[in-house]
């Protein structure tokens, strides 16, 4: 994976899914940015979260709380292909 996709789902590798939001840019250094949010209530109100790009793509160890058996911290929500960006 190169780029996150704006407008499109996301599945965590535990297992949660994410709406992104946008990308936006660090202003002392210019990073990339990925702005979500989770598609599942919160009960801390934490509705909009920010992560590198890098790290929001980044492959992962193997790890025990990895229940999606995924390769990606985040992948692309193949089971919801709806580009939700186009009118």
């Amino acid at each position: 994976m190169d780029e996150v996709k704006i407008g499109r789902v996301y599945r965590h590798f535990k297992g949660n899914y994410y709406f992104v939001e946008n990308i936006a840019y660090d202003s002392e250094n210019m990073q990339r940015m990925v702005v979500y949010k989770p598609l599942y209530p919160r009960e801390d109100n934490r509705n909009i979260w920010v992560r590198p790009e890098k790290m929001f793509l980044e492959e992962i160890p193997e790890r025990p709380d990895n229940i999606t058996g995924q390769k990606h911290r985040f992948e692309l929500a193949q089971d919801l292909m709806k580009d939700y960006a186009q009118k």
